[in-house]
């Protein structure tokens, strides 16, 4: 039942993400943004999708809330290191990066199983 529902939080949280990115590829192609925007836009992706599956997370199971939220930020880098490194076919980013990263969706998961 548990492993049921961060599927579905992870799932959320991943239907956010590619809809916040097609936007935000739409408006770089129509404002013609430069990188620092979109780094943050990309970073706010992150933490608001992670926010949004800690959420439902929390929501639903009721217990150890910020755990539960915890558990989605972390499953949702792992997927995301891992299509990464597959996409790519070698690890691109930094120590600092990765572990920014990191921080930012077990973070946001948290907050988001917090507010639940």
């Amino acid at each position: 039942m548990k492993i049921k529902m961060i599927l579905k939080s992870l799932f959320l949280a991943y239907l956010l993400s590619g809809l916040f990115l097609l936007l935000l590829a739409f408006l770089v192609f129509r404002l013609n943004l430069g990188v620092r925007p979109v780094a943050v836009a990309v970073t706010a992706i992150y933490v608001v999708s992670c926010m949004a599956g800690g959420f439902l997370a929390g929501r639903r199971i009721q217990q150890d809330k910020y755990r539960w939220g915890g558990l989605v930020g972390i499953c949702y880098f792992l997927l995301l290191a891992a299509v990464s490194f597959a996409t790519g076919g070698r690890w691109n980013m930094t120590l600092i990066h990765t572990l920014t990263t990191f921080c930012m969706c077990i973070g946001g998961g948290t907050l988001g199983g917090m507010f639940a």
